[in-house]
């Protein structure tokens, strides 16, 4: 059964089943307050009959016929018994004994008496006089209620079972209209192939379970994602940057043993194939890098990172490498608050990413200083990197970030074309974006903002 169908049943038999409490406590109640209100009639009636019959010889004949008339409207069904201190009928003038003599004797007992016996209600009370001990029974069939009670319960029926089917069709209308953005959910993840993970489901507009569900899933689509581009990246720019220095070496190595050569000829040869080696060797480190990254950002070891503290760490690596670097740190300000200067991320990473930054900025510009400035505002943490170096054509801007690109020109600036791009995917991991402003001749500043903790 759907899910659907369960909560509309569900619904449905609880609401049924307190409408059903509602509706039986109004009809017993409705019951009991109908014979409670005749009994009061039939207690009056024998009150009535013990004046006319008992005290008649107290009041004049005027008196008499007044209330003769005005309480002795005759019930349905009604029987009126008087009887003396031998339980023997009299007064009335039917000395049909009607009641046995242990309901009479009850009545002696108890003074007062009511009771039902099948269709008929009975009171019964006991009543001293100057003429001695006497005990009135009346009895009558309230037909009035009898009728009211099956009109009643005939519309309770009518309205029990409107409400019923109104409660089963509004609860599957309900169960399908808080059920919709779930069955939107499960016709999008059925578009979803091998070739379309960059699609992802609505999440709708109310914050609810289903609405976390389909946050969920477009983490773990985003996840798979990376991991399939990083799949398909990583062959095929292993296959493309590994195979020139392979080729190369391969290439050079023929040559030299083409033929007889000197020894000059032959360091010059193996020469040439140690530096095809050493970058073969930085491509694979740079790969392995890259892997590391989206296998650590699939992990969930994140750590608070203090960005002031990773920079004056980063400042005292840089300075400490040669005399040749000098990394100037700037702090604009910092807040008191220290999660204002925190990042959730994985430290080594982050490090990576801001120390690639900072590495490019010390080749481009030829080992000249480089100022790393924090400044942290209300919209967040600001690290900008700048450097004196050639600056970028602007025509590259919008190439530097990706894999295996490089824009040197000289030989001293050569690189892999991995630094930047490790940088960004990094940086954008944790949710942070990286933007970059370059003069030609003048130099080049990174902007790296991270949003509030």
């Amino acid at each position: 059964m759907k899910i659907k169908d369960r909560l509309a049943l569900y619904f449905t038999l609880i609401s049924t089943v307190v409408l059903l409490c509602v509706l039986s406590a109004i009809y017993f109640t409705f019951i009991k307050f109908m014979q409670a209100e005749f009994f009061a009639r039939l207690t009056d009636r024998t009150m009535v009959t013990a004046k006319l019959y008992l005290e008649a010889d107290e009041i004049s004949t005027d008196s008499l016929t007044r209330v003769r008339e005005q309480y002795l409207e005759k019930l349905n069904g009604e029987v009126t018994r008087i009887y003396n201190s031998k339980n023997d009928a009299t007064f009335i003038g039917d000395d049909q004994q009607y009641w046995n003599h242990e309901t009479i004797e009850k009545v002696r007992r108890y003074k007062k008496i009511r009771f039902k016996d099948g269709n008929r209600q009975v009171v019964g009370i006991y009543y001293k006089d100057n003429q001695g001990d006497f005990v009135i029974l009346a009895s009558a069939i309230d037909q009035s209620t009898i009728s009211r009670v099956d009109k009643l319960l005939k519309i309770m029926g009518a309205i029990f079972l409107i409400i019923f089917v109104g409660l089963l069709l509004s609860a599957r209308w309900i169960a399908k209209k808080i059920l919709h953005p779930l069955n939107l959910f499960i016709d999008q993840v059925k578009l979803i192939k091998s070739n379309n993970l960059h699609f992802r489901v609505q999440e709708g507009v109310n914050k609810d379970e289903i609405y976390l569900l389909a946050q969920n899933f477009n983490n773990l689509m985003e996840h798979l994602e990376q991991s399939f581009i990083l799949q398909k990246t990583f062959v095929a720019n292993a296959s493309h940057e590994l195979r020139t220095p392979i080729t190369r070496m391969i290439i050079g190595t023929e040559i030299a043993l083409s033929q007889d050569r000197s020894k000059e000829e032959y360091q010059k040869a193996l020469t040439s194939v140690l530096e095809d080696a050493e970058k073969l060797e930085d491509i694979i480190s740079s790969l392995l890098k890259l892997a590391q990254a989206d296998l650590e950002y699939g992990s969930t070891h994140l750590e608070k990172v203090r960005i002031d503290e990773m920079l004056w760490k980063l400042q005292q690596e840089w300075n400490q490498k040669s005399d040749a670097y000098k990394l100037i740190v700037e702090m604009k300000d910092l807040p008191m608050d220290e999660d204002q200067l925190t990042i959730s991320c994985n430290p080594t990473l982050l490090q990576i990413a801001i120390d690639n930054l900072i590495s490019n900025a010390f080749k481009f510009s030829d080992v000249q200083p480089v100022k790393c400035t924090l400044d942290v505002k209300e919209d967040g943490i600001h690290i900008f990197i700048a450097d004196t170096g050639v600056g970028i054509d602007p025509s590259e801007l919008n190439n530097i970030f990706n894999p295996f690109y490089s824009s040197s020109t000289k030989p001293e600036h050569t690189g892999n074309g991995m630094g930047l791009y490790m940088a960004h995917k990094i940086i954008t991991l944790y949710r942070g974006t990286i933007t970059v402003s370059s003069k030609k001749g003048e130099g080049t500043t990174f902007h790296v903002v991270f949003p509030p903790f």
